[in-house]
């Protein structure tokens, strides 16, 4: 039983490595403003791939004339379905396998199904990123929901791992599984933000660190047209549609978070080193904190550099592992011995 939940352990470590690249991938679509690549779902031009070659272009574009192709854009786009695709049949047989081990006493029962009506709910929201012209709102629900597939992909992994690995040794785990949890729900605010942020091309609202512009700390912004939720149907967002006032009061908001995220985890990257008497735990205090650290520099490179892509996508990759390094500390301390 025990050699089953390993094989099983890693079946899901792979899935949730390949969620990972599904998000690196997701962020370079988007950034690299493929996200319309494909006009229509979930095939691309009327296609189950993208057209390259002159009699398929020529059709495409007979039938999409105010969407011309471009391949390049096209074939990211439909990368990204195609990985995608292959991670919710992943998702799917993990469900499978917890239905014929349902046995097992440590088997996790109601996550893996969990997890497959999320993707299935991911696949209407990737349809609706299209059909709705990319919307911000339903954009970032995408980014989002993709990081939530991962996170319980990894919780899932956590789980299944759990028999066969040992406990830690931690001060006052209570209290730090607190902080801890309450850090999680500053870091998933903090991506919803920065989703809305990239959605909305409000990267570079503003063009300068530590001021915004012109040496300004507070310029003019507009906070009402920046988190306007719902603008209608029928208006193509690629590109943007919010003035520039409303980009700064949405890349600022994203910034003061950043600000508020960063000191948080820090002070709980030193509590979880002082806490810890595992040297597992140490590790991870570590890492925290050099993420965080990563992360605040890519995120003022993305502002002095304006954007620079691969810059960009590490961004998201590396705000991805910080959730997943959190959960890690999070199940750690549910594990842990309590040292009075």
């Amino acid at each position: 039983m025990q050699n089953l939940s390993l094989t099983q352990a890693r079946i899901a470590l792979t899935v949730t490595l390949l969620a990972l690249v599904v998000i690196v991938l997701g962020a370079y679509v988007r950034l690299s403003d493929a996200g319309l690549g494909c006009p229509d779902w979930p095939g691309c031009y009327g296609n189950l791939i993208a057209p390259t070659t002159e009699p398929q272009i020529a059709s495409a574009n007979s039938h999409y004339p105010t969407r011309p192709v471009e391949t390049h854009k096209a074939w990211k786009e439909m990368a990204h379905r195609y990985l995608a695709g292959i991670l919710g049949l992943s998702i799917l047989l993990l469900a499978i396998l917890s239905l014929r081990h349902r046995a097992m006493a440590a088997q996790p029962r109601l996550l893996p199904w969990l997890l497959v009506l999320i993707v299935a709910l991911q696949g209407a929201l990737g349809m609706w990123t299209v059909t709705l012209l990319v919307k911000p709102a339903v954009v970032t629900s995408h980014l989002l929901g993709g990081f939530i597939t991962a996170a319980l992909l990894w919780i899932l992994t956590l789980r299944l791992y759990s028999p066969v690995l040992s406990r830690y040794v931690v001060a006052h785990p209570d209290r730090l599984l607190l902080f801890c949890r309450i850090g999680l729900v500053i870091l998933l605010l903090q991506i919803t933000l920065g989703g809305w942020t990239s959605t909305n091309y409000a990267a570079i609202g503003c063009t300068e660190f530590p001021t915004c512009h012109s040496g300004s700390w507070w310029p003019n912004m507009d906070f009402t047209q920046a988190f306007t939720l719902w603008h209608g149907i029928g208006i193509n967002y690629e590109y943007g549609i919010l003035s520039a006032e409303a980009r700064t009061a949405i890349h600022l908001v994203h910034r003061i978070g950043a600000l508020i995220t960063v000191i948080y985890l820090l002070l709980l990257s030193v509590l979880l080193y002082r806490a810890g008497r595992a040297e597992i735990t140490q590790r991870m205090a570590w890492i925290l904190a050099s993420l965080l650290l990563v992360q605040v520099g890519l995120g003022i490179t993305n502002v002095l550099g304006h954007l620079p892509l691969p810059i960009a996508v590490a961004h998201n990759g590396v705000a991805a592992l910080l959730l997943l390094t959190l959960l890690t500390i999070s199940w750690q301390l549910k594990r842990a011995y309590r040292l009075d």
